[in-house]
């Protein structure tokens, strides 16, 4: 079996490939391995190979396949960690120079759980510094490339995390989101990422920020692989005192079941987004065609708060905050578009924070309303595809859409409402722009409801199946 067949494989795939002795868990590795050290130069999605380790994990999952030892459910299966993710022994910069060199005594929570299903880590995936921008770049590393267009960025701040898995460097990648960060590179790579709600991966340990915001996540190219990898990742852990009691739910079991006579809400802009009109009509269509999968759609025009400078306030005050009496020493290694927000920090007053938290409550609210009437939201999950990389590292993404101009994140307006509300959000591929761009549409579901975005994202997926669309690098 080649490379090509191989490297496109789902998680599912394999495993069952290897329980049946069809496929070679170190075979595999070495198909996955030629094949970044073939690409990731251009792409730069990985930015530490752990391939000795990988090996030595390969042969002994081998082993214990042979020897009918009992595995777990992600045995032999190579993927991939995000950068700002703590692993034990191995480097983790968090896309910062202050961490340039920093190796972890300790696995995070969701690093260990994937070892135990009998994952292998293949290395670290690329990062915009600290996870602060949805575009992935930092002065370590550089720039991760989009698979679809080299000369475009692949978003963040799981970039290098969606690119790899677009690009074949194994099937599943861990991601995190905090604003949009894992529905943005999904989207703009053309896979599948899901946040779920907040709390149900645990996250810890972890550097400070992003305090109620931020949850871990799958990216991966089908919907089942993702409910697999959530199985392996969701649960309790006290370490992390927001993280949610067991749901009970098998999400791969019940992802086939269906979402029949469901209502959906679709909101084109949440009533306050400036939208590419191409990427409206192809979400637009996408959305509607649940129609044909027998549920309900209906346009909405929601009374929404925008809360774009909400986000930007809350994450400068808590960076800056964490950095604490390392604060001069980043600014002179610091990521040069954070300059132009940084000085924001001196002028929020402890009102603005707390009045983010009420506008939250406010936004809490109207969303709630709509909850109580639809069962799903749909929605772009961003405004425009994605976009060519700065060359400046001080401009970052457009400026205007359609001829309007927009706010520093206005490009990306519908996945950080959710952040502040903790609902779980997925982005599922949904079409292409005229120059082969992925476009994503957001599945947004009740609070608590993963299963239920799960089940809507893979019904949509077998209607409108993406896994065949790839990159050609």
């Amino acid at each position: 079996m080649g490379n090509k067949e191989i490297c496109w494989m789902s998680a599912i795939e394999l495993r069952e490939g290897f329980r049946s002795g069809e496929l070679s868990p170190v075979e595999v590795l070495d198909e996955v391995l030629e094949r970044v050290k073939r690409y990731n130069p251009e792409l730069n999605a990985i930015v530490t190979l752990t391939e000795e380790s990988a090996r030595a994990e390969a042969k002994k999952a081998e082993k214990d396949i042979k020897e009918k030892r009992k595995v777990g459910p992600l045995h032999g299966v190579p993927t991939t960690i995000k950068d700002l993710v703590f692993t034990k022994g191995i480097r983790t910069t968090f896309g910062s120079k202050l961490y340039e060199n920093f190796i972890p005594d300790e696995d995070a929570v969701l690093v260990d759980r994937l070892k135990k299903a009998g994952a292998i880590m293949i290395g670290k995936t690329n990062v915009p510094e600290f996870g602060l921008i949805a575009y992935t770049d930092n002065l370590i590393f550089g720039p991760a490339h989009n698979p679809w267009d080299k000369r475009r960025t692949t978003g963040g701040s799981s970039g290098g995390a969606a690119a790899a898995v677009a690009a074949g460097f194994g099937p599943i990648a861990s991601g995190s989101d905090g604003g949009g960060s894992i529905r943005i590179p999904s989207n703009f790579c053309g896979v599948y990422g899901i946040k779920p709600s907040f709390g149900r991966v645990p996250i810890y340990p972890k550097l400070p920020g992003w305090e109620t915001l931020a949850c871990e996540g799958p990216i991966a190219r089908t919907v089942s692989d993702a409910a697999l990898m959530l199985d392996v990742m969701a649960g309790p852990d006290d370490r992390d005192r927001f993280s949610l009691p067991a749901s009970g739910v098998r999400y791969l079991e019940n992802v086939e079941k269906g979402i029949d006579g469901a209502k959906l809400a679709y909101s084109p802009n949440l009533g306050y987004a400036t939208v590419d009109p191409e990427v409206e009509s192809i979400t637009r269509k996408a959305a509607f065609s649940f129609e044909e999968l027998g549920c309900k759609v209906t346009e909405i025009k929601p009374d929404l708060l925008n809360m774009e400078n909400d986000l930007i306030s809350n994450t400068v005050a808590e960076t800056v905050a964490s950095i604490g009496k390392r604060l001069e020493e980043w600014k002179k290694i610091i990521y040069p578009y954070y300059s132009s927000f940084l000085p924001l920090e001196g002028s929020l007053k402890a009102r603005d924070i707390i009045n983010i938290q009420y506008r939250r409550e406010e936004h809490w609210r109207k969303m709630h309303k709509i909850f109580k009437e639809y069962t799903f939201l749909l929605t772009p999950v961003t405004a425009v595809p994605a976009f060519e990389l700065s060359k400046d590292r001080i401009a970052i993404g457009p400026t205007k859409i359609a001829g309007k101009g927009i706010g520093p994140i206005g490009w990306m307006p519908f996945t950080y409402p959710f952040n502040f509300t903790g609902q779980p959000a997925a982005s599922v591929p949904c079409g292409f722009m005229k120059d082969r761009l992925p476009v994503g549409l957001q599945i947004v579901g009740n609070r608590y409801d993963d299963e239920g975005v799960l089940k809507a994202s893979r019904i949509f997926e077998k209607a409108f199946p993406w896994e065949d669309k790839k990159p050609h690098l």
